[in-house]
C-alpha cells in the first residue's frame, strides 16, 4: 500500500519508517526544508535507539523518501497520516490543533482520488469529526474517509513499542477505511498482535486515558515516597510489594523527580481541560498535575537542604538532564525546574547528558557542558543524578567522591543505595523514599 505521513518528528518519523519496513511504500512530508535536507542525506533530526539503521535500510530498497511537496506524497495513496505536533496552548490546557487542521484542509485542496485520512497526532475527543469537516469545508467533493489511530510509542523503545506493540487502535466509522486500516497493519494481524477496533470517539479517549492513568501510577508512588522518607520505608520494597500483585503491575512505579516528556505533561492537562469543558471535570487528573509540580519543587527543597540552605556559592554536578534515558527529549523534563533553581541560587553547575546537550544548551542557560561525569564532579560540592542513563549506573563512585570537594551525593533516581555510596566514602546521600544511611 502506499502511504503518505505528514510531520517528520518523533511520532511522524518513527511510524513512516516503520510502516516502510512493513513493506509499504512511504512518503513522508514536512515543511521545514532543513529537515527534509537532512533526511535526505540520512540524517535522523531526531534521537532513537535503532532507528538510523532502519531508516538507510528502507531508503535504500526504495519504500521511503522524503518530500516538501504534498502531491506527489498523495497521489495514488491508500491513507495519509496527520502526525503534526498538538502542543498545550500556553495559560488554558487546551491542546493547538492549528496544524492538524492545517494539514487537514492541505490534503482536501490536494488529494485527487479516495483517501483515508488518518489522525496520528493525540487530538482531544471530537477531533476527528472536525477533521472530516474542515476537509468538506475545503472540497465537498472529495472521495474520502477519516480514522483514529492513536500511538503509544516510549522514547527510546518506539521501534520495539511499533513492531510488537501491546495493542493497536484504530477508530473508524465505514467499513471500507477498516478495510484499509487492516491492509496497512496486516503484518501485526498476521503476528496476533492485539488489534482493537472502535468508533473515532473511543479511540481519542484511550490514548488520553491511558497516559493519565500512568502518570497517575507516576505520582501516586511519588507521594508515597514522601511517605516512606518520614516514617522510615523504602519505597523500593513497597513498589515492588505492590508490583507483585497483578491488578498493579510493576511498571510506572520508580520513585523520581516527577513525570516530563512530550505526552504525560500535555495529554493530562489536555484531558483534564476536556473534562472541564463537558462539565465532567476529573478532579484526580488535575490533582496529578498539581503533585507532579510539587514533586519537582520537593526535590529543590531536598538539594538546597543537602547544600545548608542554600545554593549560593556551591558547585553542583548535574548527571543527565532528558526527560528520560535513550532520549534526546527535554519537552517538560524535571531538570527544567530543578536546574534554573540551582543556577538562580547561585550555584556553578555543570552538566552531562549522553544526549541532551543540544536542545540544553538552549534551555539551559549558564551552565557548563561535559561529556565526562568524572570531569564534571572535579571539585564539587554535590552530585546529583536526574536522569538514569546506563552510563551513570555503574560509576566508580570512589573516583568520584576523591574528585570532589565536598562528599554529597543526591540520587534522584534511586540506582544506588545508602551503601554505595558509604562504602565510596560519601559523607552525605539522599535518595527518594528511602533511608539515607546505609543498615549496620
Amino acid at each position: 500500500m502506499k502511504i503518505a505521513m505528514i510531520g517528520t518528528g518523533y511520532v511522524g518519523l518513527v511510524s513512516g519508517v516503520c510502516f516502510s519496513d512493513f513493506g509499504h511504500d512511504v512518503v513522508c512530508v514536512d515543511k521545514d526544508p532543513g529537515k527534509i535536507d537532512r533526511l535526505n542525506r540520512g540524517e535522523i533530526p531526531i534521537f532513537e535507539p535503532g532507528l538510523d539503521r532502519l531508516l538507510d535500510k528502507n531508503v535504500e530498497a526504495g519504500r521511503l523518501s522524503f518530500t516538501l511537496d504534498l502531491a506527489p506524497a498523495l497521489d495514488g495513496a491508500d491513507a495519509v497520516f496527520i502526525a503534526v505536533g498538538t502542543p498545550t496552548r500556553r495559560g488554558d490546557g487546551h491542546a493547538d490543533l492549528s496544524y492538524v487542521m492545517a494539514a487537514a484542509e492541505e490534503i482536501a485542496k490536494t488529494a485527487t482520488g479516495h483517501i483515508v485520512i488518518v489522525t496520528k497526532s493525540t487530538v482531544p475527543v471530537g477531533t476527528n469529526r472536525k477533521v472530516a469537516e474542515t476537509v468538506r469545508a475545503a472540497n465537498p467533493d472529495l472521495d474520502f474517509d477519516v480514522a483514529s489511530n492513536p500511538e503509544f510509542l516510549r522514547e527510546g523503545a518506539a521501534i520495539d513499542d511499533f513492531m510488537r506493540p501491546d495493542r493497536v487502535v484504530v477508530g473508524v466509522e465505514t467499513d471500507r477505511a477498516a478495510e484499509v486500516m487492516s491492509g496497512i497493519y496486516r503484518p501485526l494481524y498476521l503476528r496476533d498482535a492485539p488489534i482493537v477496533t472502535t468508533d473515532l470517539e473511543s479511540a481519542e479517549m484511550i490514548k488520553y486515558a491511558a497516559n493519565a492513568f500512568l502518570a497517575t501510577k507516576i505520582t501516586f508512588i511519588n507521594e508515597i515516597a514522601a511517605l516512606c522518607e518520614k516514617v522510615g520505608a523504602d519505597v523500593k520494597e513497597v513498589s515492588r510489594g505492590m508490583g507483585l500483585d497483578n491488578r498493579i503491575g510493576n511498571k510506572f512505579l520508580h520513585a523520581g523527580p516527577g513525570y516530563g516528556g512530550s505526552c504525560f505533561p500535555k495529554d493530562t492537562k489536555a484531558l483534564a481541560r476536556i473534562g472541564q469543558e463537558h462539565a465532567a471535570p476529573i478532579s484526580l487528573i488535575e490533582t496529578v498535575i498539581k503533585v507532579n509540580e510539587d514533586v519537582k519543587r520537593r526535590m529543590i527543597e531536598k538539594l538546597s537542604e543537602l547544600c545548608g540552605g542554600s545554593f549560593n556559592g556551591k558547585r553542583i554536578a548535574v548527571l543527565g538532564v532528558t526527560f528520560k534515558p535513550n532520549t534526546d527529549d527535554m519537552r517538560d523534563a524535571p531538570s527544567l525546574t530543578i536546574v534554573p533553581a540551582l543556577v538562580g541560587g547561585g550555584a556553578e553547575v555543570r552538566v552531562v547528558d549522553p544526549q541532551g546537550k543540544s536542545e540544553g544548551e538552549r534551555l539551559l542557560p549558564g551552565v557548563t557542558w561535559h561529556d565526562d561525569p568524572y570531569a564534571a564532579a572535579e571539585g564539587s560540592d554535590l552530585l546529583v543524578i536526574l536522569t538514569e542513563w546506563n552510563e551513570f549506573r555503574a560509576l566508580d563512585l570512589g573516583e568520584i567522591r576523591g574528585r570532589m570537594a565536598t562528599a554529597r551525593l543526591a540520587d534522584l533516581r534511586n540506582i544506588y543505595s545508602a551503601r554505595d555510596a558509604a562504602d565510596a566514602g560519601f559523607e552525605t546521600y539522599v535518595s527518594i523514599g528511602r533511608p539515607d544511611h546505609a543498615p549496620a
